[in-house]
C-alpha cells in the first residue's frame, strides 16, 4: 500500500464499498455526534467523510485532531446510512470507517477559517494566502484560471499559432506606464527593464519570418494601484500575425475569445455576432470606450431643445460653439425620490447636481427644467428619447470632452438603480477607429492616445497632411460587460511612417533610433504588414468567475498598496548588494 494514499479524497464511490483504503488530507471539519467522531477529510480533489467510533484504534488520535491538521487515515469504505447521502459531494454515497490514524502535520490556531467562505480582512487573507487558497471558492477560481488558460492555448494552436517565450529582461520603452528597472551588476550604471508588454519582440518575431505568434505573457508596470488591474504584474494572451488586415485579426481572435467565454460561462448567453462600435460613437452613446452593453440606455445630444430656451444655465452654455447638452434616458425613473437620489449621487461625484425632467401619468413633464423650457420643448425631448409616462431623463451640459466621463458614470448609475442590466450574460463588442493622437494637457503637446506602434489610417500621407488630432488609427479593443478585455492594432511597419508618427509626438529621429533601434533596423530589411492584439487573462478570468476583485483570481497577489504581505516585498537591499550593483538608496526628503 502507498505510504500516504491509495485514493484521493474526491475519488471514492459505491464501487469501492467493502475495500480497505488509505487517504491523506486536511481535517476540514470535525463533528462529535454522541461520542462518534465525523471528520470531513479534504485534499485538492475533494472531500470524504471519515467515521471514527470509540471502539476504533484510531479514536484516541482522532480526539486530538483539530481543524487543518494533516492526517493519514486507513479504513474500510461503506455506504452511508439511509437518509444521510450527500448529493452535493462526489463521494456523497460513501464514508470511510477508520481503523488507523496517523498525524502527519499539526496546525496552530488559525488566523482565518478555512471552512466556509465568509468575508475576512484582506490584509489577513493576503498575509496567510496559503490558508486562504485552501478555501473552496478561491481554490476553485485558481483551478478555473488554469483551465481557461489551457482553453486559450488549445484554441490558438488550433488556428495555427505557435507559442514563443520573449525576454523578461529588456530595454525601457514608452508603453504609457513606468518601467520596473533592474540594475546591471556587469554594466555599472545601466539598467534593464521588465517588459510592460512583449510589443517590440512580437513585432520582431514577424520581421524574423515567423507567421503566427502567441504567448501567455507576464507584463510588468510600475503603476499606481487601480481597481481593474493588479499592482505590478498581470498576464495577457499576446498574439501577432503577418500579412493581415484588421478583418483578419477579428476573424482569428473572435472565435477564441467567444469560445472561451462559452466554455466557462456556466450556461450564460454570450454574444455571437459582435457589434463594431467606432470609438466616437461609443463615447457619445455610452460615455466610455468600454461600454457595458447589458445596459440598454443610450445617451443622445438634445442641444437643439435648449438653445435659446428659458433654462438659462444651459442656454448660456450653448452660446459657446463646442458646448452641448446630452440626455440620459431613465425608463421607469419618473419619481421625485429617484430623481433626488440621482441628484445627490451627482453631488457626491463632485458635480453641482444633475438636472432632470420626469413625466408622470397625465403630466406633460415636471421638474425645474420642464417648467423653464415649456411644454412644447419638453414634449420634443420626450419624443426624441422615446420615453413615456412614468419615465425620466437626466441632463449634462458643457464641453463633452470634460463631462463625458461623468455622463458615462451617470448612465451606468441609472441602469443599476432601475435594474435595467441583465447580470446573467456576457455582451462583447469591438471598439474600433480610435484616435491616433490626443492632446496632453499636462505636457501641453500632442501624444499617442493608445499604442505608438499602430498604423495611422491613411498611412504616411495622413501624417503629412491631416490635423494630427483628427487622424484615426487601425486600433481596436474588445469590451465586455464594462471592461476592456483586449486591445490591439495593425502595426506601422514602414520606417519613414514610424519616424514621422513619433516626430509629431515630440520624438526626433535620433531618439526613435536610440530607443527602438532593434525594430527600426528590422523595418529596413523587408518588413511584412502585420498586426495583433493582447487579451487580459486576469480580467477574462475575473468575469468568468463572477467576481469584481482581481485578487480573487490571482494566486499570490499584492495588496492595493503594491505590497506582498506574504513574502514581505518590496524589502531593503543589503549594503553588500547595493555595492555590487554600484547604486545607493536615496530616501525621499521628509
Amino acid at each position: 500500500m502507498h505510504r500516504y494514499r491509495t485514493h484521493t479524497c474526491g475519488a471514492l464511490t459505491s464501487a469501492e464499498e467493502g475495500t480497505t483504503v488509505r487517504l491523506s488530507g486536511w481535517c476540514h471539519r470535525i463533528r462529535d455526534h454522541g461520542g462518534v467522531l465525523f471528520i470531513d477529510l479534504r485534499d485538492h480533489y475533494g472531500l470524504t467523510q471519515v467515521v471514527v467510533d470509540p471502539d476504533s484504534a484510531a479514536f484516541k488520535d482522532a480526539e486530538k485532531a483539530r481543524s487543518e491538521w494533516v492526517i493519514r487515515i486507513d479504513g474500510k469504505v461503506r455506504k452511508r446510512p439511509e437518509g444521510t447521502l450527500n448529493p452535493d459531494l462526489a463521494t456523497g454515497e460513501v464514508e470511510v470507517y477508520a481503523t488507523e490514524l496517523e498525524v502527519l502535520g499539526t496546525a496552530a490556531e488559525l488566523p482565518l477559517p478555512v471552512f466556509g467562505d465568509q468575508d475576512y480582512p484582506e490584509e489577513t487573507r493576503l498575509k496567510y494566502r496559503f490558508l486562504d487558497l485552501r478555501r473552496e471558492k478561491l481554490h476553485k477560481n485558481i483551478m478555473t484560471r488554469g483551465a481557461i488558460i489551457d482553453a486559450m492555448r488549445a484554441r490558438m494552436k488550433g488556428q495555427g499559432f505557435f507559442e514563443f517565450q520573449t525576454p523578461i529582461l529588456t530595454a525601457s520603452s514608452p508603453e504609457g506606464a513606468r518601467d520596473f528597472l533592474v540594475p546591471s551588476r556587469i554594466h555599472p550604471g545601466k539598467f534593464y527593464a521588465l517588459p510592460q508588454a512583449p510589443q517590440q519582440y512580437k513585432q520582431l518575431i514577424m520581421m524574423s519570418g515567423f507567421d503566427r505568434y502567441f504567448q501567455i505573457a507576464p507584463c510588468f508596470r510600475d503603476e499606481d494601484p487601480r481597481a481593474d488591474r493588479l499592482p505590478g504584474e498581470f498576464y495577457q494572451l499576446d498574439l501577432e500575425m503577418s500579412f493581415v488586415e484588421q478583418e483578419d485579426i477579428f476573424a482569428a481572435v473572435e472565435p477564441v475569445i467567444r469560445g472561451v467565454f462559452e466554455e466557462f460561462a456556466d450556461g450564460k448567453p454570450v454574444t455571437q455576432n459582435w457589434p463594431r462600435i467606432p470609438y466616437a460613437t461609443s463615447m457619445r452613446k455610452y460615455g466610455t470606450d468600454k461600454p457595458d452593453l447589458r445596459n440598454p440606455l443610450e445617451m443622445q445630444e438634445v442641444s437643439e431643445h435648449f438653445r435659446g430656451a428659458g433654462f438659462k444655465v444651459f442656454a448660456r452654455m450653448l452660446e459657446v460653439e463646442k458646448n452641448e447638452v446630452w440626455a440620459i434616458p431613465a425608463p421607469g425613473g419618473g419619481s421625485r425620490a429617484f430623481c433626488d437620489r440621482m441628484n445627490s449621487w451627482a453631488q457626491g461625484e463632485g458635480q453641482p447636481g444633475l438636472g432632470y425632467i420626469m413625466w408622470r401619468e397625465g403630466d406633460e413633464g415636471a421638474g425645474p427644467i420642464a417648467n423653464n423650457i415649456g411644454a412644447e420643448r419638453t414634449a420634443a425631448v420626450r419624443a426624441q428619447l422615446g420615453l413615456k409616462a412614468g419615465d425620466a431623463a437626466f441632463f449634462v451640459a458643457g464641453d463633452p470632452d470634460k463631462f463625458v466621463k461623468f455622463a458615462g458614470l451617470a448612465r451606468t448609475r441609472v441602469g443599476e438603480e432601475l435594474n435595467l442590466i441583465d447580470k446573467d450574460r456576457f455582451e462583447l463588442a469591438w471598439i474600433v477607429d480610435f484616435p491616433f493622437y490626443e492632446w496632453s494637457e499636462d505636457e501641453k503637446k500632442i501624444d499617442f492616445s493608445h499604442n505608438p506602434f499602430s498604423m495611422p489610417q491613411g498611412g504616411l500621407e495622413a501624417l503629412n497632411s491631416q490635423d494630427p488630432l483628427k487622424i484615426k488609427a487601425f486600433q481596436y479593443d474588445i469590451a465586455c460587460n464594462g471592461y476592456e478585455i483586449a486591445s490591439g492594432g495593425i502595426r506601422n511597419h514602414r520606417p519613414e511612417a514610424m519616424v514621422k508618427a513619433f516626430e509629431l509626438a515630440g520624438y526626433d529621429e535620433a531618439t526613435v533610433i536610440e530607443r527602438f533601434g532593434g525594430m527600426y533596423r528590422a523595418f529596413q530589411y523587408g518588413a511584412p504588414p502585420h498586426g495583433g492584439m493582447a487579451a487580459g487573462v486576469d480580467r477574462i478570468v475575473m468575469l468568468l468567475c463572477g467576481t469584481t476583485n482581481l485578487r480573487e483570481i490571482s494566486i499570490f497577489p499584492m495588496n492595493q498598496q503594491a505590497l506582498d504581505l506574504l513574502m514581505g516585498a518590496p524589502n531593503e537591499a543589503s549594503p553588500k548588494q547595493l555595492r555590487e550593483l554600484h547604486i545607493r538608496a536615496v530616501p525621499p526628503q521628509k
